[in-house]
């Protein structure tokens, strides 16, 4: 079966040769155009005068539109329509597009938009968390507060009372493949729209508001993108209502792609949080009480804070049960890039805060910091009741991190490295090892709960061959082949048989996102659902005609077989193609049992939770701060996985990017706004030599409770949050050289963990 075999991405071969086709790489007319934003150079105020003489007399320039110019709607947020194309009159952050050049080249283009004169009166720009706050800048009406118990008795009672809180700073996505998009107008007014995005439907809306035509007009098609992480489920807006609005005035193609300098200045990155907690315990450090407070920076337009901070709400708790918990966040407004979704969409902020509270627990009564987080782990499933209950109402009925995590002590040896690291840190007064262990438990569905539908078309062409269609998307993470094994798996055929194509609007309309982690969950469903109609029906024919009953008509090994009949599948395919059986059909799915009010926050907004648990070695360099990630130990539950190659791929890529959110990877604003790590000169993703020297990675085999495809889990955003353990190790390697707690805020860059090392001296 095809299904559950480790095969190698759809595209490996491609990727490896440079031959797989991004847009950039797509073969465009010869009268293409080009376009490039003119940006703000200030973070707030209003716009007093534009000139741009200069640059519509500039070499090559065919057009230049202001916001005045735009013929429809000037809007390409993906939720509140605060978001214009072009600034209206008043610029909010230091990079917002005020003017669209057209020009004959890519180089010209930008060249001209250096050229315009705006005059800007400038204000005060609110920047910080502590900023917005101070002049009550914000989202909504006022914090979100959700409440489960009497937080307040249980924190008056606790045997042991802290309060303390973590920064954590947001991550540039730097996917190798920038923004994106290419339009091609077509006869009649309509627009074919080629685009870097994880949202195709999105584009088509609002490609189709900006341009004044209903949604059958546009059309976008997606093969696929080179990385995505949440950074183009909203961010390709601007580029492809930009292409297709230069289209419609000029009737030329138009084509438009960021250099990361305009990428990293332009669009919205990971929230940066900032969580306070006060928290009660015993002399265990079993939590009575907790009491967090989530201030969240979000960047001057809303795009998709909401349930961005919904879902570090619903991650507070991640492995614990919280019994008496108080959960306040602040949707913070900024004169910073808009923030948006980024790998987790909020969770691993909020796992990460629980998390330290786990650590400073441990700390505070001198424990073994796994042995606290036991003391706190949900009920295992098999001993599950009603107490089981999550800070918003949920049941957990799927809780296995006391197995998962008694198997990756005893792999990784976690007693004897403990030992030696506590050994090697008393007679080594330079270097300093850490250990550090930390569990999740991701909740997986979309939190809006009408996006967790999926369609999907599959022809079968008569001579047996299978052309295959969803409504996600591929940016490297391997749901094409995962899906085409569903199909292979269900029609009983080699993968050979099976043709992989791009996602396009007009094939399977009103997609979701590929977010969430609900890429396959959702779209493999759909394709099997569609699948399972075309195999009823060949099995029905061939059943008639050669004896038998349409449900003991087999599909395997590329055969179709009824009693001592046997038949190719392309001979099956035939007989239906002669006999008039139609051999196409949609298939449809929507994630069942979902009920979420997200203004109470109490419902079920999960289908299931994703779990696992990682162990990191760390050294740091206590005279300079450097520091090296030594060995990872991850094992992540992936249900029955799909493809376990692609798993573990997503596993080790996951756990890196996380480690490099909260280790390397920083973004500084200056006091004006402007945002000055936004090249890969000055903003450090994790490179090859970052990737621990030792990286275990295995699955937890066992089904997934829920009816999921062939009862798999996803794992696209669940082992970002094993990064953490890298964090964690660090603040024990820190903790070790003194006796106070770390309280290590993230990135831990090297001068945060010589400061933390001082400090923890002193």
């Amino acid at each position: 079966m095809s299904a559950r075999k480790p095969l190698p991405h759809d595209a490996a071969a491609l990727h490896v040769t440079g031959t797989a086709r991004y847009i950039d790489d797509i073969p465009t007319p010869a009268n293409t155009l080009h376009l490039a934003f003119g940006t703000s150079a200030i973070a707030a105020g209003t716009i007093t005068a534009i000139n741009l003489d200069a640059v519509r007399k500039a070499a090559g320039v065919i057009a230049v539109f202001t916001a005045r110019d735009l013929p429809f709607a000037n809007d390409v947020s993906p939720s509140a329509h605060d978001e214009p194309l072009l600034a209206t009159g008043t610029v909010h952050y230091l990079g917002q597009p005020i003017f669209l050049v057209v020009a004959t080249s890519h180089l010209l283009a930008r060249k001209a938009a250096r050229l315009g004169d705006i005059t800007i009166s400038a204000d005060t720009p609110i920047l910080t968390i502590e900023d917005a706050l101070a002049a009550n800048s914000r989202f909504e009406d006022g914090p979100r507060i959700w409440t489960k118990g009497d937080v307040d008795a249980a924190l008056a009672s606790a045997n042991h009372r802290l309060q303390g809180a973590i920064d954590m700073g947001g991550q540039e996505h730097f996917y190798l493949e920038g923004q994106a998009a290419l339009a091609l107008p077509q006869e009649g007014g309509d627009m074919l729209v080629q685009s870097s995005t994880q949202h195709p439907t999105e584009i088509q809306h609002k490609v189709a508001e900006a341009i004044g035509l209903p949604m059958h007009a546009v059309r976008v098609e997606v093969r696929r993108m080179g990385g995505g992480f949440g950074g183009k489920e909203s961010q390709g807006n601007a580029l492809a209502v930009g292409c297709a609005i230069a289209a419609l005035a000029t009737g030329r193609p138009c084509k438009m792609r960021y250099d990361r300098d305009d990428d990293m200045m332009i669009t919205g990155k990971r929230h940066d949080f900032r969580i306070d907690y006060d928290i009660g315990f015993d002399d265990d450090g079993k939590l009575s009480g907790v009491d967090f407070t989530q201030l969240t920076r979000a960047g001057w337009a809303l795009d998709l804070t909401i349930p961005v901070a919904d879902r570090a709400m619903l991650h507070a708790d991640n492995a614990y049960l919280l019994e008496h918990t108080r959960i306040t966040s602040h949707r913070l407004k900024t004169n910073t890039q808009s923030a948006t979704a980024y790998r987790g969409f909020g969770g691993p902020q909020g796992v990460l805060g629980i998390e330290r509270v786990m650590d400073h627990i441990a700390a505070h009564l001198n424990l073994d910091p796994v042995a606290v987080r036991r003391a706190n782990y949900y009920a295992h499933m098999d001993r599950a009741s009603d107490v089981n209950t999550t800070p918003y109402g949920m049941k957990v009925t799927d809780f296995i991190l006391q197995d998962m995590t008694e198997t990756l002590l005893k792999t990784a040896d976690y007693t004897a490295r403990r030992a030696a690291i506590d050994a090697w840190n008393s007679s080594n007064p330079i270097l300093k090892k850490g250990l550090g262990f930390a569990p999740v438990k991701f909740g997986i569905s979309f939190t809006l709960t009408h996006l967790n539908q999926a369609g999907a078309l599959v022809h079968v062409y008569q001579d047996g061959s299978i052309h295959l269609n969803h409504g996600g998307t591929e940016m490297g993470q391997g749901l094409f082949q995962k899906v085409a094994q569903v199909a292979a798996a269900r029609f009983g055929v080699s993968m050979d048989t099976i043709k992989i194509t791009a996602t396009d609007t007009a094939k399977v309309p009103n997609t979701s996102a590929t977010a969430a982690s609900s890429g396959t969950d959702l779209n493999g469903m759909a394709v099997q659902n569609a699948c399972d109609i075309i195999i009823a029906r060949i099995a029905q024919i061939v059943a008639q005609t050669h004896g038998g009953t349409p449900e003991n008509v087999t599909f395997q090994n590329n055969e179709v077989t009824t009693g001592k009949t046997t038949l190719t599948f392309a001979q099956a395919a035939m007989l239906a193609y002669t006999n008039r059986v139609s051999l196409s059909a949609t298939g449809f799915y929507k994630t069942p049992d979902l009920a979420w009010d997200r203004i109470a926050g109490q419902g079920q907004p999960f289908f299931y939770f994703a779990q696992g648990a990682a162990l990191t070695e760390v050294v740091i360099d206590t005279l300079t701060g450097e520091n090296r990630i030594l060995r990872c130990d991850i094992l992540h539950d992936a249900g029955t996985s799909l493809n376990p190659a692609l798993d573990i791929g997503q596993i080790e890529g996951g756990y890196v990017q996380g480690a490099g959110w909260l280790t390397t990877e920083e973004l500084i604003w200056d006091d004006k706004g402007d945002l000055k790590t936004h090249a890969p000169s000055t903003y450090k993703i994790p490179a090859c030599s970052d990737r621990p020297a030792i990286f275990n990675v295995a699955l937890w085999d066992a089904p997934n409770p829920a009816n999921t495809v062939y009862r798999s889990k996803a794992v696209g955003e669940p082992p970002f949050m094993h990064g953490i353990s890298a964090l964690l190790a660090l603040s024990d390697a820190v903790a070790s050289c003194g006796k106070t707690y770390p309280a290590l805020d993230a990135p831990a860059t090297p001068e945060r963990i010589l400061a933390a090392v001082k400090r923890v001296r002193a």
